[in-house]
């Protein structure tokens, strides 16, 4: 028997195995992308990370005219400082602590305006017209202070076991008088001009002449 004829490795191997010929062409652009990266690193080399920047060009002061002094700050040895390259730490300067000033010799102080009380529109005044055995008449005189003319009320309390007569106004048509236990009030009939008075009358029995309580408006009355 003849043997068959080996296929021969020349192009024919080439041809029936196609990966050789990728693995070549990748090589062959590794090796060429490694020449490149040398030449361009020879050409320009990069700058060492750990160098410090170029020192920028300082600015210089203008030239002092000849026969005059160059100016120094008064009370400092050192040069002065330029802008923008001083070796002070720049930000907001921390709060210092609060200083307190001396007032100005001569400078009054200013002091608040004080308020002075005003004194009621309507008030009363209470006196014992008459006393006699077993009662006595007293009065409240209504005196208005302000410039309009002004109704008023009065409250009047007395002693325990004490009892109301009669009430009056001479002279004007009379208000509305309501009783309770141990006092009475007396709506004015009529209001009292400005600058004006009315003298409100009243009996009382069995009571003491000194009042529990008088007021006019709410103001308490004076002369007891």
């Amino acid at each position: 028997m003849r043997r068959a004829r080996r296929p021969s490795s020349g192009p024919v191997a080439i041809a029936s195995s196609p990966w050789i010929v990728v693995l070549a062409g990748v090589v062959v652009m590794v090796v060429l992308l490694i020449v490149a990266l040398g030449a361009y690193r020879g050409r320009s080399p990069a700058p060492d990370a750990g160098s410090p920047p170029p020192a920028l060009p300082l600015p210089q002061e203008p030239p002092v005219p000849s026969g005059e002094p160059t100016p120094t700050p008064t009370g400092s040895s050192t040069a002065a400082l330029l802008p923008g390259l001083s070796p002070r730490a720049s930000g907001v300067p921390s709060s210092g602590p609060a200083v307190s000033r001396a007032p100005t010799a001569g400078a009054t102080p200013t002091r608040a305006p004080t308020r002075v009380p005003q004194a009621p529109a309507v008030s009363g005044r209470y006196r014992v017209v008459q006393s006699f055995d077993g009662g006595f008449i007293g009065e409240v005189l209504i005196v208005n202070a302000s410039g309009v003319r002004r109704g008023w009320t009065v409250r009047f309390e007395f002693s325990a076991g004490g009892r109301l007569v009669t009430t009056w106004v001479e002279g004007v048509p009379q208000g509305t008088v309501r009783q309770f236990d141990g006092g009475f009030t007396y709506v004015s009939g009529v209001d009292v001009p400005p600058g004006g008075s009315a003298a409100l009358r009243f009996h009382l029995e069995r009571a003491s002449v000194t009042p529990r309580g008088c007021t006019v408006d709410g103001v308490r009355c004076s002369g007891f």
